[in-house]
Order: structure tokens, then sequence, then C-alpha cells
């Protein structure tokens, strides 16, 4: 890695607001797309209003945004692209995510002035693909999930010229990067299209509990379906997480570290944000193997990561098909806490302060909460004595849902964006 490359921490942006989060917590950019061309076509606050404001406040706040249109086009797709693109390079975000050749060839045409960076839809597993693509005219590639971490290098010293970026944590797909079928044929939503139901998530029956399958010309390799009174998880995967080998990425070649989630709470999002980003700084290409470094990403995980709700982590492909683990035995993990609120200002009040909270779950006088700030590293413990309603009355609880605010007086001024956390 060039010294003079600067480390990029990649978020999803799913909204505006969460693009704000991903900010206040410390990405150096986001990605983000419109329904039409995204892979992200339900859970997507973006239309194009949206779009060219965000790519502004991105850069107003000099970061940067890149906007994906990597669905994988019918025709139909095809005859509202150009026009988008060329409002696109209007608005110049910092890079266009595409996977498909035909929406590269328009997007050359008609956003001449913008960035491509490979989708890891593209798969791209190996240099002589990265090349070729850099050839075509892309600046960047995201690997595939599928590349391993020897693979990674040999790539980077293959075809140095190409930055390369690497999702780090976040849902990983049981199919080869996203590219399965099973909700088109379950649902007729075409998952390369941004509309998976995620049917690998859902629960299925066996015919009798304990079964295993097995294919006749490999009858030694058994896959064993296990089922309890809530079904059979087979096809979920668990979770990426590779905080732990932030060091090995870099030296590997990797410029950009990229999140998944962009259908994830803002409390989600900025969690794995500050987990990454306090576990970035501290590191350099020299620095990897530095057991105070190692030390200081396990505590973040420790610290942040594992107590999400998730579906348990995994390493992924990084280290080879035999570290990729699925989670067969439930969809998911509760997390420790439960995220009741966030921070949308705060007033001085008197000597103290009222911090005006945005309510997510049950928030009561006496509840014991965990402030996390964005910027800062030490967490803020509160008991929540008085809290008041919109009207200035005293109130004893308040209730997620209702997009209720509320105020809660607290001794310090508390920043905007902090999120706050009970244990459950």
């Amino acid at each position: 890695m060039s010294k003079k490359q600067k480390l990029e921490l990649l978020a999803p942006a799913g909204s505006p607001e969460k693009m704000e989060y991903a900010f206040a917590y410390g990405a150096d950019a986001v990605y983000m797309g419109i329904p039409d061309f995204s892979l992200r076509v339900r859970i997507n606050k973006f239309d194009l209003a949206d779009v060219k404001t965000a790519i502004a406040t991105a850069h107003k706040l000099k970061k940067k945004i890149y906007v994906t249109a990597n669905i994988y086009a019918h025709n139909e797709h095809l005859e509202k692209l150009p026009v988008y693109l060329k409002k696109l390079n209007q608005w110049r975000p910092d890079a266009l995510i595409i996977s498909d050749l035909g929406v590269m060839m328009l997007a050359k045409k008609y956003a001449p002035k913008i960035k491509i960076h490979v989708s890891t839809q593209a798969n791209v597993t190996n240099w002589a693909a990265a090349k070729f693509w850099a050839d075509s005219g892309a600046s960047r590639i995201i690997l595939g999930r599928e590349v391993t971490l020897k693979e990674i290098k040999v790539i980077h010293k293959k075809y140095p010229k190409i930055e390369l970026e690497h999702f780090v944590h976040g849902a990983m797909c049981m199919s080869y990067s996203g590219r399965c079928m099973l909700s088109a044929w379950l649902t007729g939503r075409s998952a390369n299209l941004g509309d998976c139901a995620q049917p690998c998530r859902w629960q299925y029956g066996v015919e009798s509990i304990n079964a295993e399958l097995t294919e006749p010309n490999r009858s030694d390799m058994k896959i064993p379906v296990e089922e309890d009174k809530n079904g059979t998880y087979i096809f979920n995967s668990k979770d990426l997480c590779l905080i732990e080998y932030l060091g090995e990425l870099i030296d590997a070649g990797i410029v950009s570290f990229k999140i998944e989630g962009r259908a994830k709470s803002v409390a989600y999002l900025s969690t794995i944000v500050k987990a990454y980003r306090e576990g970035l700084d501290p590191i350099n290409n020299k620095r990897s193997e530095d057991q105070k470094i190692k030390k200081k990403l396990k505590n973040l995980k420790k610290k942040y990561l594992d107590s999400l709700m998730t579906r348990g982590y995994t390493t992924g492909f990084l280290f080879g098909r035999d570290k990729v683990e699925q989670n067969t035995e439930f969809s998911h993990i509760n997390g420790e806490e439960q995220f009741v609120g966030e921070v949308v200002d705060c007033v001085k009040f008197n000597k103290k302060y009222l911090a005006i909270v945005k309510v997510h779950n049950v928030l009561q006088v006496g509840d014991k909460v965990r402030i996390m700030i964005p910027g800062e590293e030490k967490d803020l413990s509160v008991t929540i004595k008085k809290m008041y309603n919109k009207d200035d009355k005293e109130i004893e609880s308040a209730h997620g849902g209702t997009q209720e605010l509320v105020m809660v007086l607290v001794n310090k001024e508390i920043k905007k964006f902090s999120i706050l956390f009970k244990s459950k």
C-alpha cells in the first residue's frame, strides 16, 4: 500500500438521516442509491431530490458519496437510465457503483465526469478480472466476498494501480456475492434487481429431525439439517466481522473498508462505524502485527460489536473455505442492549441541560442508560431522573413507535446524534 493512500471507512446510507449518522460517527464516505437502479428497492428512502441534496451535503462536509447503479439490468431498466445518469453527471457524486457491463457503457456515455467503481455483484476474484475492469474504465474494484486474503495480495501485486475495496462487516449472502435465485423462485422478487425477500433467513421444515443431505457422488460429505420447534435455518449465514484483521487487509492492499447494512437502524450503523473508526485510526501498514493494536481491535469487538443483535460472527472466506460458517440453529442472536433513543438536540436549562430525545423503545424515569456520543471514545452513563413531554409536563415514561420527542434532564451537554441504550 502506498503511504500516501488514505484509508477509507465506507458506510451504508439507507436514508438521508442514516447518512448524517454515518458521517457523525466517522465514516469517510457513504454509498446510496434510488430504488430503480440500486440493490435496495424496498428499504430505501432516497428519491432524485434526496440524491441531489445528499451529494451536496456530503461534499460540504468534505466527505465522499458513491451512488449505486448495480442492478443486473433488463431492457426495461435501460429506458430510464440515461436521464438519471445525466442528472448524476451534473450533481457529481464521487463514483458510480456498477456491476452490469451495459450499465457501465451507458454511464461512460451519459456520465463521463464520474468515476466508476465495480460492484461486489460483479464477482471479481482474480487479478485478470480486475485488470479487465480497470482497462474498461473502472478506478476501483469492490472485491467479491469470496476472495481470500492470499488472493487479495496477488490481485494487488499483479495490478497495483487499481484501488481495492472489501466488505469488513455485515450480512453475508448464502449465494455467490448475492447472485441468488431463491427469492425470485419463491416470491417473484429478484435479488439481482435489488428486491431480495431474504428467504435464506426463513425457517424451513424437514421431514425428519436431525436429517442429513447427501449428493450421490459425494456420499462422505454429509450436510446436517437440524430442526427445533422453530424449524431449521440451513441457508442462514453468520455475519461478517473483520475488525480484528484490519491490519492484514491493509497489508494486502485494501484501501476502502466497507460496512453492509442500509436497512439497519441508526443505532446499529452508528455503533459499527464508531468501532471501525476507532480501529482504523491507529493502524498503518507497518504496525498490523503490533500486539497493542491487535489487543485494541479485539477489545473494540467486545465493547461494541458483541453486544449487537447478530447471527453470530464469521471471518467469511478471508482465511479459506473451511472458515466459512452457517448459523443453522437460529435466525439471530439477541443483543445485550436495547436501542431506546437518539438525541436530536440539546438545550441549556438553568445550570443543567435538556437532551431532546426521539424515543425508540420504552424509556422510563429510573432507567440506567448508556449514551454513545459521536467523536468521543468514552460513553456516558446516566440514570434518568426527570423527563418532560412536548408540553413541558413531567412524565414517568415514554414509548417508541410514535416518533415521540421527550426532554431528558442531564448534567452536561449531549451532542446531536448521540444514541441511548439500556440493558435488556
